[in-house]
């Protein structure tokens, strides 16, 4: 477990995300707690419709909870307004999406400082140039999306995440669209950015390769935590899910 496991980055406290109402309500997350360690890569698990979307886009402010808490360190999410919301989300949080969510307009290397652009700032030149190498899109940066490989579009978005070193990284199936070599490129980085500069990476996936990247995994069922795994493997993983009647 990473040095820095012991001090929370996030946690939800009570979790509850219900839909629609009357007969007709939904529960995706049911009292959900649970803590997200700093420094650590987490991945999240489970059926589809189990609500571990949901969970991470309530616990990243990109989605409201019904009841109970969403907690950035010791920030309450909920309590924020607006404005104070967006700042939290561009200084401290980092998102990566299965779609990359890329302007099309921009070049890869406008979209990588985007978030710091939005906020009046401009990137540490050194960083910049050490997350460009080492996600080798270095010979790429001039050309836009349109012009790269989904491999390439999705280690910009990255970028993206990574550029304004954020407390967090946030993916949701971020290699759900690449293949087999991009997927490692893309957690590779993931992996690096935990290890050597001591970032906390918490995405969903349904993969069970991809999910042996991470420290930890936490599985999903029908809106409540039904596992919390440490140091998973690949066959431990799909033994997990087995279980859950998903393989």
């Amino acid at each position: 477990m990473p040095v820095d496991a012991a001090k929370v980055a996030a946690r939800a406290v009570n979790a509850t995300k219900q839909y629609g109402a009357g007969a007709a309500t939904v529960t995706a997350l049911n009292g959900v707690n649970v803590e997200f360690y700093a420094g650590q890569f987490t991945a999240i698990m489970g059926p589809s419709g189990s609500g571990k979307s949901t969970l991470m886009h309530c616990m990243a402010g990109l989605d409201s909870l019904t009841s109970g808490q969403a907690l950035i360190g010791d920030v309450d999410v909920a309590a924020l307004s607006d404005a104070a919301l967006t700042r939290l989300r561009r200084d401290r949080l980092g998102f990566v999406f299965q779609s990359f969510n890329l302007v099309p307009t921009l070049s890869a290397a406008e979209n990588i400082v985007l978030p710091l652009a939005l906020a009046g700032k401009t990137p540490d030149p050194q960083w910049y140039d050490t997350i460009c190498r080492r996600l080798g899109i270095v010979q790429r940066l001039g050309h836009r999306p349109s012009e790269l490989s989904g491999g390439q579009q999705q280690r910009v978005a990255v970028a993206r995440a990574l550029i304004a070193r954020p407390a967090i990284v946030f993916g949701d199936e971020p290699t759900g669209n690449l293949d087999s070599n991009a997927t490692r490129e893309v957690l590779n980085i993931l992996r690096t950015a935990v290890d050597e500069l001591g970032q906390t990476v918490v995405i969903v996936t349904h993969d069970p390769t991809t999910a042996a990247w991470a420290d930890r995994v936490v599985m999903l069922s029908d809106g409540n935590i039904v596992g919390d795994m440490v140091d998973p493997t690949h066959d431990s993983v799909v033994q997990a899910l087995t279980q859950l009647g998903v393989r």
